[in-house]
């Protein structure tokens, strides 16, 4: 199955704690292979299955609330 990526803004996120707390609910939802964790933002590489409602409940778990969220196009490596 092909993967996706999301670059979605988070806000409430105002410590290390928070971010582990984001990463960890991130890396919980069914799908999700990858999450890249920053204060303020997250980069995750999910499946087709997994739905911005999805990460945004997950992001609400963790204690903060995520206020944008996009599609990012992947691009296929140059031969």
């Amino acid at each position: 199955m092909p993967l996706l990526r999301s670059d979605i803004r988070i806000e409430g996120m105002l410590s290390r704690h928070a971010v582990q707390a984001v990463y960890t609910a991130l890396s919980g939802v069914p799908g999700v292979t990858h999450a890249e964790v920053r204060l303020g933002n997250a980069i995750v590489d999910h499946t087709a299955a997994v739905t911005p409602n999805q990460l945004a409940s997950a992001i609400e778990l963790a204690g903060c609330t995520m206020v944008e969220w996009r599609a990012v196009r992947r691009q296929l490596p140059t031969l």
